[in-house]
């Protein structure tokens, strides 16, 4: 009886030219946060469950459960997957506190898990990559400046194409809640974080069933969030709208002080959008999401924010700013809708043709000499005619054919035909052809 493969949704596996283009990614956002002072860190997969609860009420529906399958898990506590980093990094802090040198600046980039109904760009397996920067008792302002700057370096060296950032301070709304005499600010920030999936007028139904609001309180939460603005007169258009309270106010100043600062180093990088509140519960200050141009209703392909108590050992209180990168989300959206490709669907920039089995180890010199210098070589698997050689590299997009011979060795670029004498203790292919290069195909025009 044959044996049948049922695809599970909702886990994505790259095939090789893809993944070119993901590893590609993740080494530019590496190369990025190290260049920014980032340490890397990496946390086990599963949290007790009573720590991954109560984060939010996406987060205890779409946690994934996991135990032994022969029960042997003894006294362990009820755990799951992780379904952020920000959470299990927490963990960390308080586990090793006398361990780090504060302020302590970490990226981590993993695999997380979330059991959500899968559907466009939602998994339930996605690698996040999180640049996090936590000091103890008191975090300084300017780093909810600095992290939006990091990702700006790195999606700047992506094929990407435009982006913004989108940024709020979720002080904003709890004062501007708090001014209208609203007592449940989580639900109703919970219930506005959901305008980028349900139409206004849904979440102002959902804001008057659920969360009890008066109709015109309600419709004040929705013109709150209509606001938008590239400079600080996003702060005039909220005070236009006649709510007061001390903490609306604080919100203002801050969210005004990340926009200036940002406009002196990135102008045009950040957007105040008053939209932006972040379901998870543990953000109290600056909150930020990452968006792509032309993507109108399009999830965010990262995000993050301040959290002032996520982390505490009762005696020290440790603060941090952070921004995560959907890498799968991101990936997901330029490869499966976008178009992006990479040029080649191997690492392997030369191939050594072989003349016959008996001189295979000549070619296999080749291979090495290049290698040892960088060159990413591969050596053909049969010594089949030359023509057939040549098609088993321009299948794969290997960009040069190596010939040896006695009369000295010869290299030739399969795209134009040029072949040339070569040494291999000295030749190298043009930097561009050295790794496959990745290309948007509005890039092409």
């Amino acid at each position: 009886m044959a044996n049948t493969v049922t695809p599970l949704s909702g886990f994505p596996e790259r095939l090789p030219s893809q993944r070119i283009i993901e590893q590609q990614f993740l080494d530019t956002l590496r190369e990025v946060f190290e260049l920014h002072g980032f340490a890397s860190i990496n946390t086990r997969a599963v949290e007790p469950l009573d720590r991954l609860g109560g984060q939010g009420e996406d987060a205890d529906k779409e946690i994934y459960g996991v135990s032994p399958v022969s029960g042997g898990g003894g006294n362990d506590p009820a755990m799951g997957l992780h379904f952020d980093l920000t959470v299990p990094f927490a963990r960390y802090v308080l586990e090793n506190a006398g361990k780090l040198t504060f302020p302590f600046r970490r990226y981590q980039i993993q695999p997380v898990w979330r059991g959500e109904r899968p559907q466009r760009l939602r998994y339930r397996e996605f690698i996040q990559a999180d640049i996090d920067i936590v000091d103890t008792g008191k975090l300084p302002f300017h780093y909810e400046v600095e992290l939006p700057l990091v990702v700006a370096d790195a999606f700047s060296r992506l094929p990407v194409g435009e982006f913004r950032i989108h940024v709020n301070n979720r002080k904003i709304p709890e004062g501007f809640y708090r001014g209208l005499g609203i007592e449940d600010i989580t639900i109703v920030l919970r219930i506005v974080d959901k305008l980028d999936k349900l139409p206004a007028a849904a979440v102002r139904d959902r804001l008057i069933e659920d969360a009890g609001l008066a109709a015109e309180h309600a419709d004040a939460c929705l013109a709150l969030a209509q606001i938008q603005a590239d400079d600080t007169s996003f702060a005039d258009q909220v005070r236009a709208l006649g709510v007061e309270h001390p903490v609306l106010d604080e919100g203002l100043a801050q969210l005004s002080a990340v926009m200036e600062a940002a406009a002196e180093h990135a102008p045009g990088l950040l957007l105040a959008d008053l939209t932006i509140a972040r379901g998870l519960d543990y953000y109290t200050g600056t909150v930020y999401e990452i968006r792509l141009a032309g993507e109108e209703g399009a999830p965010s392909v990262g995000g993050g924010g301040r959290y002032d108590a996520l982390a505490s050992d009762g005696k020290r209180t440790f603060p941090g700013v952070g921004i995560s990168v959907g890498v799968t989300r991101l990936l997901g959206l330029l490869l499966d809708e976008r178009g992006l490709t990479a040029s080649r669907e191997t690492p392997v920039a030369v191939l050594v043709a072989v003349n016959d089995e008996e001189s295979r180890r000549d070619s296999m010199r080749v291979a090495a000499a290049l290698r040892a210098r960088g060159i990413p070589t591969l050596v053909a698997p049969k010594a089949a005619k030359f023509g057939k050689q040549i098609q088993f590299a321009d299948r794969r997009g290997i960009p040069f054919v190596w010939f040896t011979g006695a009369d000295g060795d010869q290299v030739k670029d399969i795209r134009s035909g040029e072949q040339v004498p070569v040494d291999a203790a000295r030749w190298a292919p043009p930097a561009e052809d050295l790794r496959p290069s990745l290309v948007l195909p509005a890039a092409r025009e």
